[in-house]
């Protein structure tokens, strides 16, 4: 197919709406940021936000612009099998709101690796966090990128000076706001996102020559309506199996282990309230996941029959990055002032990334690796905090450089975030179930699975739903008889 030069832009209006949105959103955040002492307030927002608030401030951060992007493009390439992982994602949740979230409670915590600290010393808490923050800053960085595929496309821009703006513009309000800014501003930002997605749905028809029903009728012939396949495979494509299985143990992680996620159900008023927001989401993600499917779906008719106005970009092998797909449409064929909403709507997804990943890498750097206990007071603590913030920025910066080149932003950012995911979600489970044990089994068990998942990821043979389960048995084979041996070594002595 013949691709036509990129020609389409903003108008004046959207660049209006654009801005009063970045204006409006940074504002909410520097005002929500007065008032804060200390650690407490800057990490967990005085432990008194309302559920509902942290329910969609989870929804913004897990959908985020890899949702808003990823997931259209991944039914543009293929069809709708990413719902079965979807259904594991809902049923890992309702699991996680009754067997996890009591035990945040228990005591006054920041992160889930304090669990692996008070079972099994200092050095196990570390080992989890150093984890956490190796594969939650490459998972942060691919996030970034993804933020950049709009202002790459509208402005021209290479990719580092889009990073540069979009890290920037979120360090300003998280820096001074903490968690508290993250999750109102995250609120705000999820209905933002939502309603560019509404509005790609039911616009997109409108082009297409028989409306809805020409448009299912071309999907369904094309086999793009096809979404459950009951073939087990460790590999692709998606199977109920992974997702029944690997997906249900992936969110285990991701909402229970993972700080991330896990932050915010910390910040929550009590267990009830923290149970709330999980089925909160585990009710909304499955229609929500849905309609980005759709929307990918209606593209693929769109521009099976139409023009690309603009040339899909490749990465260095050589193929075509699906990723730029729902861009190039708001860009090309959205009409004036609500073209300039729907990249608000991308813009507040990877704000929420961003802000996201700053809040927790910086909180776990802070409580679990001891960086607070520099500081003698709980002002020079938050100072201290706000400091680490702007490290992780730095960092996110770099990595998302670096990010430039991946196929699949979807694929890339959870199959990172699975090298270390397994482990962690096994060491934690642990530590509640021993209660008591010396640190080097665990520290052994986390370093053979990061390894084992590393040649799992470059073998390539096994797909990342699958991660989570699979590191998390290598950490209980090496780990359990190690603490066996241990445990039975210190009685003898």
């Amino acid at each position: 197919m013949q691709l036509v030069a990129p020609t389409p832009s903003l108008s004046a209006v959207d660049w209006g709406v654009i801005i009063l949105y970045l204006i409006g959103v940074i504002g909410l955040g520097l005002w929500l940021g007065r008032g804060q002492r200390n650690t407490r307030d800057y990490f967990l927002g005085g432990r008194n936000l309302p559920w509902w608030g942290v329910a969609l401030s989870i929804l913004a951060t897990e959908t985020s612009a890899l949702t808003f992007i990823g997931v259209p493009a991944m039914a543009y390439g293929g069809n709708l099998s990413f719902m079965q992982i979807v259904l594991g994602y809902a049923l890992g949740r309702v699991l996680l709101a009754w067997l996890m979230v009591p035990y945040y409670f228990r005591n006054e915590i920041y992160s889930p690796y304090a669990f692996l600290g008070r079972a099994f010393g200092a050095g196990a808490q570390k080992t989890g966090a150093v984890f956490f923050l190796i594969a939650g800053t490459l998972a942060a960085g691919v996030r970034v990128f993804v933020t950049c595929i709009p202002l790459q496309l509208i402005l021209g821009w290479p990719v580092l000076p889009a990073i540069l703006l979009f890290v920037g513009l979120s360090l300003i309000y998280t820096w001074v706001g903490g968690i508290k800014a993250v999750v109102w501003t995250d609120a705000m930002q999820f209905v933002l996102l939502l309603a560019g997605g509404v509005f790609a749905l039911f616009y997109l028809p409108t082009l297409i020559n028989g409306g809805w029903t020409g448009a299912i009728g071309q999907a369904r012939e094309a086999g793009k309506l096809e979404w459950l396949n009951f073939d087990f495979s460790l590999g692709g494509p998606f199977n109920f199996w992974m997702g029944m299985i690997g997906a249900v143990v992936f969110v285990l992680f991701t909402h229970g282990i993972d700080q991330l996620v896990a932050q915010r159900v910390l910040a929550c008023r009590s267990v009830a309230d923290g149970r709330r927001a999980l089925l909160f989401c585990s009710v909304s993600i499955v229609p929500m996941m849905l309609l980005f499917l759709m929307v990918g779906v209606l593209l693929w008719v769109h521009y099976n029959y139409t023009l690309i106005p603009i040339e899909i970009p490749e990465n260095a092998m050589g193929k075509k990055q699906a990723d730029y797909v729902f861009p190039i449409f708001i860009l090309a064929e959205v009409p004036t002032g609500v073209k300039g909403l729907l990249f608000v709507g991308i813009f507040a997804a990877a704000m929420s990334s961003v802000s996201s990943a700053l809040s927790a890498l910086a909180s776990v750097s802070i409580m679990d690796l001891g960086l607070g206990d520099l500081a003698k007071t709980d002002v020079a603590k938050l100072r201290w905090s706000r400091s680490v913030t702007l490290f992780w920025g730095g960092i996110l910066i770099c990595v998302a450089f670096l990010s430039r080149e991946v196929e699949s932003v979807m694929n890339a950012a959870f199959s990172l975030v699975g090298l270390t995911s397994g482990g962690l979600l096994a060491g934690v489970t642990l530590s509640i179930v021993l209660k008591r044990g010396p640190a080097w089994p665990v520290m052994a068990g986390l370093g053979v699975s990061l390894l084992g998942m590393i040649w799992v990821h470059l073998n390539g043979m096994v797909h990342w739903p699958w991660y989570t389960l699979i590191g998390g048995a290598i950490m209980l084979l090496i780990t359990v008889p190690l603490h066996l041996f241990a445990t039975q070594q210190r009685r003898r002595s």
